[in-house]
């Protein structure tokens, strides 16, 4: 067991043979302590989310060692990681019987060992996809296959989804005002942030234990979301409401490290080590994932003077983003959201969002997790990563996103946050949570010229192969596109290319870029460098 520190965070080389040279290459953080975390807050809240992001950017970078708890026993002769999931081991201790039920692996020692590309915290290849057996079939055939996506900026993403939530309930709220009052059967449209979400009926009954009218209400028209009207995003099925129930999910199944929150004091992974990410840990990781720099694209880049465009080219990315209108893409991959309230908060403040008690049964206050000390900032001017001084002289902050005139923030994430049915060739071998194989949560387009390959399982290894293998709910733009001339299916590609990650780390001398990525709308960092030192000078990151 490893005892939890006192210190907020503190860290230890560790080193790894390359040959026969010692290569420093990453150091594994002590635990936070939430308590500590808790008392920054009440000091100087900006402080406690400089420090949280801090801990969580340490905490993404370590490569975790078996003293950390990385890594399970997934067998009686001392194998920690495995690349298959293992239905077949199912004796004591061994990877059938993982508590909670394991999924994939552990694969791996760090998070950026997967999400590495264009750079740490993004997408990853095919080498990296997660072989996933959640209904442990043993059966090769019916496992899923899962490509890295990338973690950027997805505070915004929670904060949709919590904000459409809302909403959703708002009107579940209101129809059971509505039958009560009328003593008779009612519909409403389940509509938030201009998105269909189908119908929601209800009739009235007296509650037999108090004798209050109630709704009973029908949900069979509810449409893209579950029955309780709670938008999840994360995983790609949409099977996580909040980024730190994804991050604690995966830091199991990927990594082997247990949460505290999770298993509490148990061993439920049975490598001899317990207590292996503190709840301050996955506060830090949330935190860090949250206020990651947004996606950009070349157009923003060019307007804002940062980078250079042909006028053939821009041309070419405009006339593409009128070819994906025309195509009806934006039906479903939805340009732009505004975030009402751009505050992030964890934990979230959000009811459906907000867990009072952990899945180890402990409760969240009793660990320190609490809204009022919830650690925070604002979407619209808070990210620490990608300031950027222009020629004029101004400070730009790429990293967070753009503020509206009613202070709300812009996101440019591409989806409509709602479930669709996909079609058979995207559709999985199993159906693991009830709402069908073919069914999925609409993927962001943000950043998509940098994260190929595409789709769930990476098989897309063009943007054109991704769009051709849309069916059901989608057919109909897919045929759009198939109908367009070969000029413009070229320039809505180009369009999709300029949607890009960009790091503008000014001090950075590694290449961080991975050489896989080698699709037409890719932009390395070096590439991007030549054009900027003339036209911007990055003035600040925190990496």
């Amino acid at each position: 067991m490893i005892a939890s520190s006192s210190r907020p965070f503190a860290c230890v080389s560790v080193f790894i043979l390359l040959g026969a040279v010692g290569v420093a290459i990453a150091e594994v953080p002590e635990k936070l302590d939430q308590m500590h975390l808790n008392d920054r807050v009440g000091e100087d809240p900006h402080q406690a989310f400089i420090e949280a992001f801090e801990a969580g950017d340490e905490l993404t970078e370590a490569v975790f060692t078996v003293e950390r708890g990385v890594g399970a026993k997934v067998s009686q002769d001392g194998r920690l990681f495995t690349r298959m999931p293992r239905a077949d081991l199912q004796a004591f201790g061994e990877w059938t019987n993982h508590l909670p039920k394991r999924e994939a692996g552990p694969v791996a020692q760090s998070c950026i060992s997967c999400h590495s590309a264009p750079y740490a915290n993004g997408a990853g290849p095919n080498p990296l996809n997660a072989i996933v057996d959640p209904l442990h079939t043993g059966d090769p055939a019916r496992y899923l296959h899962r490509n890295t996506p990338h973690l950027f900026a997805l505070g915004a993403v929670q904060r949709i989804a919590e904000e459409m939530t809302a909403e959703l309930q708002a009107v579940e709220a209101t129809l059971e005002k509505e039958v009560c009052a009328l003593n008779g059967s009612a519909s409403r449209p389940l509509t938030a942030k201009s998105v269909d979400f189908g119908m929601l009926s209800a009739s009235p009954r007296l509650d037999a234990q108090t004798g209050v009218c109630v709704a009973e209400y029908d949900r069979s028209s509810v449409e893209g979301v579950d029955e309780d009207l709670v938008v999840r995003m994360f995983g790609w099925k949409g099977s996580h409401a909040t980024l730190r129930a994804f991050t604690r999910h995966a830091a199991h199944n990927e990594l082997g490290m247990q949460a505290e929150e999770l298993v509490g004091d148990h061993d439920g992974d049975h490598d001899g080590v317990t207590s292996e990410l503190s709840v301050g840990d996955l506060t830090a990781l949330t935190v860090y994932m949250a206020a990651l720099e947004r996606p950009v694209s070349k157009l923003e880049l060019h307007q804002r003077g940062v980078m250079q465009l042909e006028p053939e080219e821009k041309d070419r990315i405009e006339q593409g983003e009128t070819k994906f209108a025309d195509a009806k893409c934006t039906g479903c991959h939805v340009p732009v959201m505004n975030v009402s309230t751009p505050i992030f908060s964890e934990p979230s403040l959000q009811a459906g969002f907000t867990e009072e008690i952990f899945p180890s049964g402990q409760e969240a206050a009793e660990a320190g997790l609490s809204a009022n000390t919830a650690v925070w900032f604002d979407l619209t001017e808070d990210s620490p990563n990608n300031h950027v001084e222009v020629a004029n002289g101004e400070i730009l902050n790429f990293g967070a996103f753009e503020k509206a005139g009613d202070g709300s923030a812009i996101v440019a994430w591409y989806s409509d946050f709602k479930r669709h049915d996909m079609g058979e060739k995207l559709s999985d071998p199993v159906d693991v949570h009830g709402f069908g194989a073919s069914v999925w949560p609409t993927a962001s387009l943000a950043g998509v010229g940098s994260t190929g390959p595409w789709l769930h399982d990476g098989n897309a290894t063009t943007l054109e192969e991704a769009i051709l293998a849309h069916g059901g709910e989608a057919e109909e733009s897919r045929l759009a596109y198939e109908a367009l001339s070969e000029t413009d299916r070229g320039a809505l590609i180009a369009f999709l290319e300029n949607l890009i990650l960009i790091d503008l780390d000014p001090e950075d001398e590694e290449e961080e870029h991975s050489s896989l990525k080698g699709t037409p709308g890719f932009v390395r960092k070096a590439e991007l460098d030549a054009k900027v030192v003339p036209l911007a000078k990055p003035v600040s990151k925190f990496r």
